[in-house]
């Protein structure tokens, strides 16, 4: 097998399969991993060697999903506080076209979102054919922060019943049957889960204490949430084991190292386009007959 193919293949979640978080490394090391003993930079060229892919290679096939105009591309990450989700969208899209791309980043659900159901915000926000959709956080809050946080559900007003584990399985079957719904729409959707481990969040959280200019990314609130670390655990992984279908599937980046998740992502995002046998647009006989025309033209036309 093809290294760059060996290495995604060991980060999606098998539909069906538990995601077993807690056996999959957030330092990306073993078999597919960088070699131990070799430089910060050695492990950087390696993670592009293996994974064979850039920012340009993401730009072309940008650029040919937007000429196909069939097909829409939606991104969504989630990830636990200081994973890097900002950092990893931000250095993925930047080669690409801005006018082909749309980010949205779900914060605390508005009184309006609050009157709709839990996927309202999200459809609204879908990417048009042609264009590379990313959600920053998703309607996956909905059964991963939600479920550390049941009391938070008050606020959605839902009919009364019970909020246990057929509670939590019938909003995965939503999930599972709206993006179903989505991929045969034409509208691709792939998960990615940024995977670090409590040590390295403790390292990111000090540095933004500490280094000028990254303050303002902390939170107080960030260690409060911390303290709820292997309940999200739990709840991340019952949600992407729940959810990881053929249509629709999650990847596990390990998100210790910042530039191996990048390369990462771009990889599977230009898999998941290429996968889609996307052709240029035909000219028909008609439009050369017309594109001729303008040609003699241009070329009938005095030169100044």
């Amino acid at each position: 097998m093809d290294p760059r193919d060996e290495v995604l293949s060991r980060l999606i979640v098998e539909p069906g399969k538990p995601a077993r978080l807690g056996r999959r490394d957030p330092a990306w090391t073993g078999e597919s991993g960088p070699p131990a003993g070799r430089s910060k930079q050695e492990q950087k060229a390696r993670a592009r060697e293996v994974l064979g892919r850039s920012i340009k290679e993401l730009s072309e096939a940008q650029e040919l999903l937007w000429a196909s105009n069939t097909y829409s591309l939606l991104a969504t990450f989630q990830a636990i506080d200081a994973a890097g989700k900002d950092g990893t969208i931000a250095h993925v899209m930047s080669g690409v076209n801005p006018q082909g791309v749309k980010v949205v980043s779900f914060k605390e659900p508005s009184r309006e979102e609050l009157d709709h159901d839990f996927l309202w915000r999200v459809a609204k926000a879908l990417p048009e054919r042609g264009r590379i959709g990313i959600f920053n956080r998703s309607h996956y809050e909905e059964v991963m922060t939600l479920r550390v946080h049941p009391d938070w559900l008050a606020a959605e007003r839902l009919p009364p019943g019970p909020r246990g584990r057929a509670f939590w399985r019938g909003r995965f079957e939503d999930i599972n049957a709206f993006e179903r719904h989505l991929d045969r729409s034409g509208t691709k959707v792939v998960k990615v889960f940024l995977h670090i481990s409590r040590s390295e969040q403790k390292r990111r959280f000090l540095a933004r204490l500490t280094e000028p200019g990254k303050e303002w990314k902390f939170s107080a609130a960030d260690v409060s949430e911390r303290a709820h670390w292997d309940e999200y655990m739990r709840a991340f992984e019952d949600a992407i084991t729940a959810t990881s279908t053929p249509w629709a599937p999650w990847y596990v980046i390990p998100g210790d190292h910042k530039w191996a998740a990048r390369e990462m992502v771009s990889a599977i995002l230009v898999d998941r386009i290429q996968a889609l046998k996307l052709g240029w647009p035909k000219v028909t006989p008609e439009m050369r007959a017309a594109n001729d025309e303008a040609r003699r033209l241009l070329e009938a036309e005095p030169d100044e």
